[in-house]
């Protein structure tokens, strides 16, 4: 038996297991890319600032996707998630807050 993964975004189903996979549009597939931009700016961060503190915590991300994740055109692991919010000193339901 296989289980239902559902991809949620913005309040809006855009994927179900089984459907066509290309509904996930580009710009669509994470809803914490804008609060990461904001945050990292107002952290006066770059890219590879924040590429850099998350490789100290065992999470390995070049600058390119942290940009896909900003652009919300990459999804962002459970994992990924922890770590950005521990480097940017805020909870995860602030990522996730829109």
């Amino acid at each position: 038996m296989t289980g239902l993964i559902v991809i949620i975004t913005h309040s809006k189903i855009i994927g179900v297991n089984g459907m066509n996979k290309s509904c996930a549009v580009k710009g669509t597939k994470n809803v914490i890319g804008t609060n990461v931009l904001a945050l990292r700016k107002q952290k006066g961060l770059r890219q590879t600032d924040l590429a850099a503190a998350l490789a100290e915590k065992g999470v390995q991300m070049s600058p390119t996707g942290l940009s896909k994740i900003e652009t919300q055109s990459r999804m962002v692991s459970d994992i990924e998630l922890v770590a950005i919010a521990e480097v940017l000193g805020v909870s995860v339901e602030r990522l996730l807050t829109e």
